[in-house]
């Protein structure tokens, strides 16, 4: 097994490193925690004899990481089938903006690349467990086949063909994130939703666009998607009419520009954007509460 540059008692690095792989995988801080945790705890749970005949201990806490994660995937798609209304994954915010002694957070572990963006981890969604886990280890950790063979039971080269597989989903559904006016389209949305101008969110959606929220059945939220750059900015008017008061900061969501929507100083609602050529085609938005812990702690929002 591939060292990880860790030691039998843990650090630091080493836990992000799998609380990184574990969220990427789950797309939920909270499952992503439970799954971290569960692998310690074997870890611990070994006679101290065979700890001391594992040369690698970071490769073997990676390895039960992504048997435990892999399990979590199987089940999970039965749980989703039972959610109410669409599953998102947690948004995260940007760690620059958090104030200090924020660190126990598991949202604090996480590096913000391409790889956690809002579109790419909804792409992950559609892959079957072993497509995403496969994916996930060797394109975006780098991780060889011959380590991810162990994870998944099977061999290399069918590990091989099920990155191969998702790497064609993930090209087909996804495309390249480009940052260029990307804040400032954002921006113009936020203006546009504070002031419930409709022509000018018609403006900015693509026709073609596509929103889905996320409840959880917890709060009020569309269960479906809402399709159409007309009947979107309709929607988001009309969410502006029944909250008065409600509050739009521009923060990062995810590593891209997103919305924060606050009333009271609570955090209701966490928006991610997809934009292409100046036009928004996605939007993500989080309402579930228990999805939106970590934004409890932005300074800006308490």
């Amino acid at each position: 097994m591939r060292a990880a540059g860790t030691t039998p008692g843990g650090t630091a690095g080493e836990r992000r490193q799998l609380m990184n792989i574990a969220y990427r995988l789950l797309g939920s801080l909270a499952e992503s925690e439970d799954a971290v945790q569960e692998a310690y705890a074997r870890w611990y749970a070994l006679p101290p004899s065979r700890r001391d005949e594992i040369i690698s201990p970071g490769a073997w806490l990676t390895t039960v990481t992504g048997r435990i994660c892999l399990d979590v995937l199987g089940s999970a798609r039965a749980r989703r089938e039972r959610y109410v209304g669409a599953w998102l994954p947690d948004p995260l915010p940007d760690l620059a903006e958090w104030g200090p002694g924020h660190g126990t957070d598991p949202a604090d572990q996480m590096v913000l690349d391409e790889s956690v963006t809002m579109a790419f981890l909804v792409v992950l969604e559609s892959m079957t467990p072993a497509e995403r886990v496969a994916f996930v280890l060797h394109d975006v950790f780098r991780y060889p086949f011959a380590e991810i063979a162990g994870i998944l039971g099977r061999t290399p080269a069918a590990c091989k063909q099920l990155a191969a597989s998702a790497r064609r989903r993930v090209r087909s559904e996804r495309a390249p994130v480009t940052t260029a006016g990307r804040a400032d389209t954002v921006r113009q949305v936020k203006v546009a939703w504070e002031t419930k101008d409709i022509a000018a969110l018609v403006d900015l959606l693509d026709p073609a666009a596509v929103m889905t929220a996320d409840g959880g059945g917890m709060v009020g939220a569309a269960l479906r998607p809402i399709d159409g750059g007309a009947q979107i900015a309709r929607y988001m008017v009309a969410i502006a009419d029944r909250a008065p008061g409600l509050e739009l900061l521009e923060r990062s969501v995810n590593g891209l520009p997103g919305l924060v929507a606050r009333r009271a100083g609570a955090v209701m609602t966490v928006a991610s954007f997809d934009v292409t050529d100046g036009r928004v085609t996605r939007i993500w938005v989080v309402r579930n509460p228990e999805k939106l812990g970590p934004w409890g702690l932005d300074p800006h929002v308490a």
